[in-house]
């Protein structure tokens, strides 16, 4: 008996695989747009990260601040923050999807700037928690829209390495942000505050540069198209709303898989960083620096594997290289909480985020190719932020968890020490979530190789029914690569 479809279809078919130019002979081919793309979106993404875990990193100092005894009284904040993103992707993924990648993404920036310059001037837990229930909006729509500028203008052949490199900006942010908060903070009298004007003055230089590029190659040709045949704002709207209930239509199951997809994946991701630094200090009894160093070494890690998996996929496919990385996250886990030692669980912080960020780093490649082609924006960025929606709690889940758990530790004068047990519950919800992860990545469609560029805009018709060549059906069933190019070829350009 053959195996079942998912299994044997864990390695894509070859001709489905990308044979394309060299990877050097590919981005030798880069003009100097392309590259500006690419890098504004990774930077955007970067700047995203220095917001988000500026929280993270402050965690003690904020309770010092607003008088909280609870860590879990802080972590509030970035529930709210993780709650609300998915109303922010649905706001700036559909204006993207219909008005271009340009203005959305440079407004967006502009917004969380001011947002975050806010959060360091407030005086009560009240006004943060408002500031980043709003910035949780606007930080929402970072991730589809960054996504869509740095992937869209790509050859094919790069954009599984791209993937990596531009998921990996978060990884690069979180450094930065830790990098702020153990070089500027302590030597500064306005100490946590710092680190959001900081994080507030990179988001408008991100914007800055974004103003300095052109509109996406892609919507230029839609819209030269679309003028060509004298169509109006007001129609192209009304196309565009009733394409999008075309596409929700016909993909409503590969919506709510890649919900259920992107759940896990925050799961995962936010598990093992948001209150690392914490975890460190409070069931470890590390001090606040080397603490930071421990999670700047994590975050190296993270870099690493990311832009290692993204290249890797290029060859093995998207799920196989997830599910690969996922099992190595997995076999960490005992040397990320078990050890006492500074060295060693510095070891454990980067392999544990080795594992965790390369296996992020298909993902944007992963949901561009799997999405309906019109709404590349749009539909990656509501299904991440929809998942870390679900996830949103596991910061205090670990919290409220650690603080009815505890367990003892010998203290650097070797006394015994009654502590939260972090470890533990962190240990389980990584394992539980990766377990998870690799069931819905195994039974989950790919479309590897795919030249989402060619297909239509979300503004034109027809773009919400677009076919995608795509490896969901069973093979001899579907159409193979060739077959898909010559039936492009006789269709009208976007």
């Amino acid at each position: 008996m053959a195996p079942p479809y998912f299994i044997r279809n864990l390695v894509p078919r070859r001709e489905k695989r990308t044979e394309g130019r060299p990877l050097l002979e590919a981005l030798g081919s880069l003009t100097w747009v392309q590259w500006g793309h690419f890098w504004s979106g990774w930077l955007a993404w970067t700047c995203d990260a220095i917001d988000f875990f500026s929280v993270s990193l402050s965690v003690s100092r904020l309770q010092t601040q607003f008088h909280k005894s609870n860590p879990s009284d802080i972590t509030t904040a970035i529930t709210l923050t993780l709650l609300f993103r998915s109303v922010g992707a649905v706001i700036f993924g559909i204006i993207s999807d219909r008005y271009g990648r340009k203005w959305p993404l440079v407004v967006n920036l502009i917004l969380i700037a001011v947002l975050e310059l806010g959060a360091g001037f407030v005086q009560t837990f009240k006004q943060f928690l408002a500031l980043r229930s709003l910035f949780g909006i606007t930080m929402g729509g970072i991730w589809g829209l960054a996504a869509s500028t740095a992937l869209e203008n790509l050859p094919v052949e790069l954009r599984g390495l791209a993937s990596g490199v531009l998921q990996q900006g978060y990884a690069v942010g979180y450094l930065l942000a830790a990098v702020i908060n153990l070089t500027l903070v302590p030597e500064t009298s306005s100490t946590w505050r710092s680190l959001f004007w900081c994080a507030a003055g990179l988001s408008a230089f991100s914007a800055f540069v974004r103003v300095l590029l052109p509109e996406s190659e892609v919507f230029i040709r839609a819209k030269e198209a679309q003028r060509a045949r004298g169509e109006t704002t007001t129609n192209k709207t009304r196309v565009f709303l009733h394409e999008t209930g075309q596409m929700l239509k016909r993909h409503w199951l590969l919506c709510i898989y890649a919900v259920l997809l992107m759940t896990g994946f925050n799961f995962l991701s936010h598990g093992s960083q948001d209150l690392y630094p914490t975890y460190l200090k409070d069931a470890k009894l590390f001090s606040d620096h080397n603490a930071t160093v421990a999670t700047i070494i994590g975050n190296c890690g993270a870099i690493a594997g990311g832009a290692i998996a993204g290249w890797v996929s290029q060859y093995i496919g998207r799920r196989l290289t997830i599910i690969i990385f996922v099992l190595l996250t997995g076999a960490f886990i005992p040397l990320w909480i078990l050890p006492t030692s500074f060295s060693a669980l510095a070891a454990g912080a980067f392999c544990i985020q080795f594992g965790v960020q390369g296996a992020w780093g298909v993902i944007p490649i992963q949901l561009a190719e799997i999405s309906p082609p019109a709404f590349r924006a749009t539909f990656p960025g509501v299904a991440y932020q929809l998942g870390n929606m679900v996830s949103s709690a596991s910061a205090q889940i670990e919290a409220t968890g650690a603080n009815n758990l505890h367990t003892t530790i010998r203290n650097s004068a070797g006394q015994l020490t009654v502590v939260s047990d972090y470890a533990t519950v962190q240990g389980i919800l990584i394992g539980v979530v990766a377990a998870f992860i690799l069931v819905v990545t195994i039974v989950g469609p790919e479309n590897y190789g795919s030249h989402f560029e060619k297909h239509k805009t979300a503004f034109e018709e027809g773009g919400g029914s677009d076919e995608l060549e795509d490896d969901m059906r069973e093979v001899g069933s579907r159409p193979t690569s060739v077959q898909v190019d010559e039936k492009r070829s006789t269709s009208e350009p976007v």
